[in-house]
């Protein structure tokens, strides 16, 4: 009788053995590697973004690029752990409106709108829709006077992201005009004041201009086609060019561009991406590190963070961004003391 048992309880004794090695080696693989990262035990788990950008230009494209590079570091990987339904309106605002509320009604994992126009209509769609997902902004000037958010530091809400300006940049690019040239006594400005952020850089250009007694002359357009004739219209009217981060005029500014150079008219410009075309000069940053702060934003808030405990950045290194072929272009004597002005001259001065 005994006998009989013998096998029965070696193959009970072997199960037992097997079932315990299983365990442990299951433990493992959810306790580390890439899904650790994510900040999530279950390494089946995937997450949807959908990002809405109101029109492709290098600064904005940019952002996105930073923003993507950030989710990968911290784990959340295209392809892999990580979709992204990516939508561009082309500067079209019935598109940018349809776009924000299709999104609004997918119910991603979070929403991400590049530009104030995007920002603002992911905003009200999802308030529409009663969404209460994360909503993150990038490339947006004034999330205040947009309407997005009620407080920088504490945002509450859904809602939270990144200034791509700090006030400082336009009024330090003003003083610098104005130390450097004095014979400027007009600046040209072409805007589409249906843009929020470009209204907003414009008065803080402007102010700082007439400290110097500089006028800035604006020329009004409403979408990129009229960017070119708005330009056309200030040679002879003005003795410098600038633009903000106005979406319209950005995607645009090749005309612009061309007309400096024609015309030897000193071109400056919001954003770096710009004064690697060919403006001259401005005060700022890189738009991919922009768009790596705010996808490390997005990482932590995958993460279970709460978007309206997290507070609204801004640029912190500002630097002068000289481009000195620009400046041969258009008619400029760069000197030392312009230079001077640059902190980090290997990366800031492009020759």
């Amino acid at each position: 009788m005994k006998k009989k048992w013998l096998v029965p309880l070696a193959l009970v004794l072997l199960l037992v053995t097997a079932a315990c090695g299983n365990s442990g080696k299951s433990n493992e693989n959810t306790g580390s590697g890439n899904t650790a990262d994510a900040g999530n035990s279950d390494a089946k788990k995937s997450y949807k973004i959908s990002i809405s950008q109101i029109v492709e230009h290098p600064s904005l494209d940019a952002t996105k690029e930073g923003f993507l590079a950030a989710l990968k570091d911290a784990g959340f990987v295209e392809g892999q752990n990580l979709s992204v339904d990516f939508n561009t309106a082309q500067g079209d605002q019935t598109n940018n409106l349809s776009i924000a509320q299709k999104i609004a009604g997918a119910k991603a994992d979070l929403a991400l709108g590049i530009a104030t126009p995007s920002a603002q209509a992911l905003v009200q769609a999802y308030t529409n829709a009663g969404n209460k997902g994360p909503v993150l902004f990038a490339a947006v000037t004034d999330p205040l006077s947009a309407d997005l958010v009620s407080d920088l530091d504490a945002p509450g809400g859904n809602v939270t992201g990144a200034s791509d300006t700090n006030p400082d940049a336009a009024v330090q690019l003003m003083d610098f005009i104005a130390a450097n040239f004095p014979n400027v006594k007009k600046v040209g400005l072409v805007i589409n004041k249906g843009e929020s952020n470009a209204v907003v850089m414009a008065a803080t250009a402007k102010e700082a201009l007439a400290k110097h007694n500089i006028e800035l002359i604006e020329a009004p357009v409403t979408n990129t086609s009229e960017v070119k004739q708005a330009g056309e219209s200030l040679i002879g009217k003005v003795d410098a060019m600038y633009i903000t981060l106005d979406n319209v005029v950005v995607s645009g500014v090749d005309a612009l561009l061309q007309l400096a150079k024609q015309n030897h008219i000193p071109f400056f410009s919001s954003d770096r991406d710009t004064v690697e075309k060919g403006a001259f000069a401005t005060v700022g940053f890189k738009y991919y590190d922009h768009g790596y702060q705010v996808g490390q934003m997005a990482a932590e808030i995958l993460k279970g963070k709460n978007p309206g405990e997290m507070k609204v950045t801004k640029p912190d290194k500002l630097d002068l961004i000289l481009n000195l072929k620009a400046a041969a272009d258009e008619g400029i004597t760069v000197t030392d003391a312009m230079k001077s002005g640059v902190k980090d001259p290997d990366n800031n001065i492009i020759q």
